[in-house]
C-alpha cells in the first residue's frame, strides 16, 4: 500500500509572479525534506500548478503535509488530495508515467477538498480517499483522517505567518526560548502566540503522527 498525494496551489491564476511563487514552493519543499525526510518520493512538479509525491504510510503523509502548510509564507497556499491505493510506473516510449488506483483516489480527494472549500468548509485544504479495492480498515482510516484534517486545517488556516513558523519549530522540537531568540521576541510572546492560535493541539497531533510513522 502506497500513499499518493497530488497538490495544487490555491488561487494560482491570481498570483502576480507565478515563477517566483514556484521557486518559493520548491525551496520550501526542499527545506522540509532536509528537516524531516518522510517522503518515499518527494514532491515534484507535473503539469500547470500541480505536484505529486508518494509516501510509505498515511501518518508520514499527514505529518509531512502539515509541515509544508506551516512553512509556506503568506500568499502561497496549497491544497492536497491524498489517495490510498496501488501506485505503479507505466513504461512509455519516452519514459515512465505514474498510474494506479492510488493516483485516481488522490485525484478524487483533491476534487473533494476543492468542493468543500466552496461550501461547507472554506478552510479545508486536505482530504483522503481510499481506493475502491482497499479493505475496510483503510476506508475507516480515511474517514478518521478526514475528521482530524478538517479541524487541523481550520486551525492552521487561521494562523498568521509568524505563528505558523513558531508551530513549525515546535513540531521539530525547537524550544520556545530558541524560537523567541530567532524571532527577536520574548519567550512569553511565543507562548501567547502559540496558545492563542491553538497551536499546541496541532503540535501534539504532529507528535502522534510521528510516533505512528513506520520508519
Amino acid at each position: 500500500m502506497t500513499i499518493a498525494v497530488i497538490s495544487d496551489i490555491v488561487g494560482s491564476r491570481r498570483l502576480v509572479d507565478r515563477s517566483a511563487s514556484q521557486r518559493v514552493l520548491d525551496d520550501t519543499i526542499a527545506r522540509i525534506e532536509a528537516d524531516l525526510p518522510l517522503a518515499a518520493r518527494p514532491f515534484h512538479p507535473t503539469v500547470a500548478d500541480e505536484e505529486q509525491a508518494a509516501y510509505d504510510d498515511l501518518p508520514a503523509a499527514l505529518a509531512s503535509l502539515l509541515l509544508l502548510q506551516l512553512a509556506l509564507p503568506d500568499g502561497i497556499e496549497c491544497r492536497f488530495g491524498i489517495g490510498i491505493g496501488e501506485v505503479r510506473a507505466v513504461t512509455t516510449g519516452t519514459g515512465t508515467i505514474e498510474d494506479g488506483s492510488g493516483w485516481w483516489a488522490a485525484r478524487a480527494a483533491i476534487d473533494t477538498v476543492h468542493a468543500k472549500q466552496q461550501r461547507a468548509a472554506p478552510s479545508a485544504r486536505t482530504w483522503v480517499v481510499a481506493a475502491e479495492g482497499e479493505d475496510a480498515g483503510m476506508h475507516s482510516a480515511a474517514l478518521l483522517a478526514n475528521a482530524y484534517l478538517l479541524a487541523r486545517d481550520e486551525l492552521v488556516g487561521a494562523m498568521n505567518e509568524r505563528t505558523r513558523r513558531l508551530a513549525y519549530g515546535r513540531c521539530l522540537g525547537v524550544t520556545q526560548r530558541e524560537l523567541a531568540d530567532g524571532e527577536g521576541i520574548t519567550q512569553p510572546a511565543v507562548s501567547q502566540a502559540l496558545t492563542g492560535a491553538g497551536a499546541g493541539a496541532v503540535v501534539e497531533g504532529f507528535v502522534a503522527l510521528r510516533t505512528a510513522v513506520r520508519r
